[in-house]
């Protein structure tokens, strides 16, 4: 299967070692990888903060880059819920019914990184070894807007080596929420200090997600602290294998 990739903006700047870790499995996984490198934007951070027209150009960029694609990944669940939730409303707002017809066609082909395993592939079991204590954060958008209940969590369980432990009031916010974190510093901070509280009592060694903007938030504020917990994203843990996990 072609598989095109939409890394986003977010980890193409900041976090490109996730982008690589999910080219790594599903090339394992007998997927050939596109990269378009005319992709953008998806249009998230214009939207919230209230600018639809910039928001609708960037829907038309990524309507044009992937229209033809038989199936696109992401590695981050907020751009996936903004393809999927918000394109239909903005292409109808700007009444643009041919963009509309097309983004309804798109949608339904673009995934998730875990819900394009499980669902579209039908895998589990990625032949990932991960010899860490591990506890999983549920971002907003996976649980509330993509729904996907226990997927990545049966990604991790068949994961090699890698013990999971339970994070207790995981369908809490990290307090990121892209612009809210700027906006709203305080709460935002304060929503963070319940969730590392919440991190650090499992005792374990990684918080994954499968969202990088969780990532650096939590991740952010266990470095602040020097609590020697890392913040790794989920594909880079089920990219691992025994020749190339890294040492405890």
């Amino acid at each position: 299967m072609l598989v095109s990739l939409f890394i986003t903006c977010f980890n193409d700047a900041l976090f490109p070692q996730t982008g690589q870790a999910v080219v790594t499995v599903l090339e394992r996984l007998g997927c050939e990888v596109a990269f378009p490198e005319a992709q953008s934007c998806c249009g998230q951070m214009h939207n919230n903060s209230g600018y639809q027209q910039e928001a609708v150009s960037l829907v038309r960029r990524f309507v044009e880059v992937f229209e033809d694609a038989e199936a696109i990944v992401a590695p981050a669940t907020s751009c996936v819920a903004m393809i999927r939730g918000q394109y239909p409303r903005l292409a109808r707002a700007a009444g643009d019914a041919k963009l509309e017809r097309r983004v309804a066609a798109l949608a339904p082909r673009v995934f998730e990184f875990t819900e394009f395993l499980t669902d579209r592939l039908g895998i589990e079991d990625v032949g990932a070894y991960y010899p860490h204590r591990v506890t999983y954060h549920s971002s907003c958008n996976s649980l509330r807007a993509l729904a996907l209940g226990d997927r990545p969590l049966r990604l991790l369980r068949a994961v090699r080596g890698l013990e999971l432990v339970e994070l207790a009031w995981a369908e809490e916010c990290c307090g990121f929420g892209g612009t809210f974190a700027v906006k709203n510093a305080e709460t935002s901070t304060a929503m963070l200090a319940d969730k590392l509280r919440h991190v650090l009592d499992t005792g374990a060694e990684v918080c994954t997600a499968g969202d990088n903007s969780c990532l650096m938030h939590i991740g952010g504020g266990l470095s602040r602290q020097r609590t020697g917990v890392r913040a790794v994203h989920l594909a880079e843990i089920l990219a691992c294998t025994e020749q190339t996990a890294p040492a405890s």
